[in-house]
Parts: structure tokens; C-alpha cells; sequence
């Protein structure tokens, strides 16, 4: 093996969302000809986490895998992913072992997922590493997540220099009360004000799609001293991640008898369980949209505890029934940017996580926004910023009210027969994918922090 390889270790946390990204970023440094080690916490909070593991393993034998062991949770309460974050968090040591036991050939950096700040820091500083992070989720968010230690949340509207005024009502609620105990809000007011103690930022968005955020970032404009930030998206989906697999290939066999642009795509990702009042107002809105759908439903935070073939005990028999004769509806994992590449595919009622933010913009789907929590108020203020999605910040957070049939229904009639999202979506994606060609802007900045790596490792020997 050359002297010069750089050797990256990745490092996510818990959840698909986060790992997702990271597997593909993992795969475009592989094509850059980069050694990777990923290092993964086990075990993982979802079935699908597990799975996509397996696929990724198979696809790519040259990635050296270390697993580490967490210790089970002291409690059955709060939410499974931010106990494994906060197991992850608390792992120091055993992370310190890992990467002191990785020699060959010698580590280069460290890419990390945010929640680690505060474990990682110490660690890569004693190690000379230098650490980088993806975020992941929006530049916005990220400019945010950097900020909040000094958020004020008295105003109608929060303040970041050199980023549109963010409502409050946009603002995740466990920021707006002080003595919050949510895990989400404490790892961000311990961990954001170290980020001037890494090295840089990758962020899967581009500069089209969040130009006044990154350069408010790069400027110092939100923190002064700010590591350089770098957009390397969008991410393109990966051939481990096919279809074969995820939902039996059902959904595409379905959408391959669709006209093309006529069906809307429902799924709120992996991570929100929406109650059953709630989803049965949406099969009825979805009924009365007049559309035909492929709708995935979770009633689950994690996959493990999905019962298949129980979509009558949730949506009831008659529904099941009449829902039959327009779309299709699935209790399982799919192949999600599969299915928003078809041809088929119309419009996507999205939840608004980063990832499916980004699939949409791949593959110029427009995007009827419905944020249930976390950065998707914020996210979704990205999409309609630029033009090619909806949403109606009157829905609320999920649980807040329950929003009714009628109003779903003339909603995604609304986005489907919207001729400007389908046009601006169609821009996004062709500027999009211009990033990520050959001589994008997503391929010049990977290789400039290859290169920045790799003399920072030259100068070390």
C-alpha cells in the first residue's frame, strides 16, 4: 500500500439517519481511493441499521469493520437512539483503545458524527488526529446547532448572523424552555460551543440548494474561528442499497403500472411514529386527494417492534379495503430513493429528515413538507426557500393537533397539481447532480480535503 494513502476512520452513531450518510460518504472515499475503517457501536437500535451493515460489508470487503460493545441500558424509558448516544457518549476509553490500536497503515483523521464532540475531542487532540464531522442534516441546522448556546428565545423570530431570521415556531420545542431535561438539547448545549476545537465540517447539501447558510459559516459571520465548512452533497444513493432486499421489490413492480407523475409518495422516515387517529385521517386524505399513493406506515419508533401484516389493526379493515382500489400501503423498510427515482412518482409527503430532503432534490421530486420534530421545521424551510416544496406551518409538531382529512387531502392535490414545484424540482436536480459529476463542485472539494489530509498526514512522517 502506498506511503501516501489516507486512511480515514468514520464514525457514526446511532439511528439510519445518521448512518445512512455516513455509508456514503464512506463509499465516496473508497472511489477516492482512501482506506476507510468504520467503527460501529453495537448493537445497533434497528433492525434496518443491521441490515444495510450486512449489504454495505458484502459491497465493499475492503473496509476494515470494529465493533465495540455498549453496555445495555440502565432503563426501558426515553428514546432508544438517544440512550445508545448517550452510551456512545459516555465510551471514551474504549474509543481511545480502538483508535490507538489502528496502525496500519497509520490513521490519517477521524470523521465523526456531532454527538461525539464532547467524547472525541480529547481523544483525537491527544492522538494528533485531526477530527473532522458530518453533519447530518442541513447547513441551516448546522449554523443553528453552532449557535444555540447563546439563543435567546424571548423574540418571535431567533437570530443567527448572516442567516434569515428563523421563527420561533420553527425552533425544536425543547430548545424554548431553559431547564429542558431532553437529552437532544443538552448534547447541543454542551457540544456547540467546541466546534471551533475541530478541524472542519462536511455537510451533504450544496451550494445551490444553501448558499447564504455556508457562507455565513465560512465567513465567521455565525461563530468566529469557525473550521472550514464543506459542502460535499448531495450524497447519491449506493448500489448496496438497492432494491432486492427492502420491501420485496413490491413497490417498484407496483409503480411500474403507474402513469408517470401520478402517484405521491407518503413516509415520515424512520424515526416518527405517528398515533393512530393520526394516520387514519391521512389514509382518509390520501382518499381524498384523488391521487394514487404508495404510502409507508410506522406506528413504531424502532423496526424491531413492527408487527408485519397488521395494517388492519392500525388503519382499520374498511379503510385497508377502500385504499386498495387506489394505492398501495406498506408496514416494512422499502428502498425509498428507488422509489422516488421512478418515473411514476409525483410528489413526496415528507417528514422533511435531511436525508429524504436530499433524495427528493436527486431525483427533482417536488415536496409537500410536514415536520414532526428535531430540525425538520428548519429543513423544510430550505425546500420552501427554494422553490420546489410546500408545507403548512399551521400542522404543527407531531401531537400537537391532530390535522384532519379534508386539509391532507387538499393539500397533496395542491403539490401534485403544482406545475412550478415540478419545475423547480426538476432545476434542483439538475443542479444537484452537476455537483456531484465529474469536476462538480462536490468532487473538487472532496479532493481538496483528500489533499488537505494528506498533507497534514506528509507533514507528520
Amino acid at each position: 500500500m502506498s506511503d501516501d494513502v489516507v486512511h480515514v476512520v468514520v464514525l457514526p452513531s446511532a439511528g439510519m439517519g445518521h448512518l445512512t450518510p455516513f455509508l456514503r460518504l464512506s463509499a465516496l472515499l473508497l472511489h477516492q481511493h482512501c482506506k476507510v475503517t468504520l467503527i460501529i457501536p453495537q448493537p445497533t437500535v434497528t433492525l434496518s441499521e443491521s441490515q444495510l451493515l450486512s449489504r454495505f460489508h458484502s459491497t465493499f470487503p475492503q473496509v476494515n469493520q470494529l465493533h465495540f460493545q455498549l453496555p445495555p441500558p440502565t432503563s426501558n424509558e426515553g428514546d432508544p437512539l438517544f440512550q445508545r448516544v448517550e452510551a456512545i457518549r459516555a465510551s471514551g476509553p474504549i474509543l481511545s483503545t480502538l483508535l490507538s490500536s489502528i496502525s496500519s497503515p497509520p490513521l490519517s483523521v477521524v470523521v465523526s458524527d456531532i454527538f461525539m464532540i464532547s467524547t472525541l475531542v480529547p481523544i483525537t487532540h491527544t492522538l494528533s488526529l485531526p477530527n473532522y464531522v458530518l453533519f447530518t442534516s442541513s447547513a441551516t441546522m448546522f449554523a443553528f446547532f453552532s449557535h444555540c448556546s447563546t439563543l435567546s428565545a424571548s423574540s418571535d423570530a431567533v437570530e443567527i448572523p448572516g442567516i434569515s431570521p428563523i421563527p420561533r415556531s420553527s425552533i425544536p420545542p425543547v430548545f424554548l424552555v431553559p431547564d429542558s431535561k431532553s437529552v437532544l438539547r443538552n448534547i447541543f448545549m454542551e457540544d456547540s460551543p467546541k466546534v471551533t476545537k475541530l478541524h472542519g465540517f462536511l455537510i451533504n447539501t450544496f451550494e445551490a440548494l444553501e448558499q447564504q447558510a455556508l457562507e455565513a459559516l465560512n465567513a465567521g459571520k455565525v461563530v468566529s474561528e469557525m473550521p472550514p465548512v464543506f459542502s460535499v452533497g448531495p450524497f447519491a444513493p449506493c448500489e448496496f442499497e438497492k432494491e432486492g432486499q427492502w420491501g420485496n421489490g413490491k413497490p417498484l413492480r407496483w409503480l411500474d403500472d403507474q402513469d408517470s407523475g401520478s402517484v405521491v409518495y407518503v413516509s415520515f422516515g424512520s424515526r416518527t411514529a405517528l398515533g393512530r387517529d393520526q394516520i387514519r385521517e391521512i389514509g382518509e386524505g390520501l382518499m381524498r386527494s384523488g391521487c394514487r399513493f404508495l404510502w409507508v406506515v410506522k406506528d413504531k419508533i424502532v423496526d424491531r417492534e413492527e408487527e408485519e401484516g397488521k395494517l388492519e389493526d392500525v388503519l382499520g379493515v374498511e379503510l385497508v379495503e377502500r385504499m386498495r382500489e387506489k394505492g398501495m400501503v406498506m408496514k416494512e423498510w422499502v428502498y425509498q430513493s428507488g422509489i422516488l427515482g421512478h418515473r411514476a412518482v409525483g410528489g413526496f409527503v415528507s417528514h422533511c429528515g435531511w436525508n429524504s430532503v436530499m433524495e427528493a432534490a436527486w431525483n427533482g421530486v417536488p415536496i409537500l413538507g410536514w415536520p414532526q420534530h428535531g430540525d425538520q421545521k428548519l429543513n423544510a424551510e430550505v425546500v420552501e426557500r427554494s422553490g420546489w416544496g410546500i408545507w403548512n406551518k399551521n400542522w404543527g409538531w407531531i401531537g400537537e393537533r391532530i390535522v384532519k382529512a379534508e386539509e391532507i387531502g387538499k393539500a397533496i392535490n395542491a403539490m401534485m397539481n403544482n406545475e412550478s414545484l415540478k419545475v423547480k424540482a426538476a432545476q434542483v436536480k439538475e443542479v444537484g447532480r452537476k455537483a456531484t459529476s465529474v469536476d462538480g463542485d462536490c468532487e473538487v472539494t472532496l479532493h481538496k480535503i483528500i489533499e488537505e489530509w494528506k498533507n497534514v498526514e506528509n507533514k507528520g512522517r
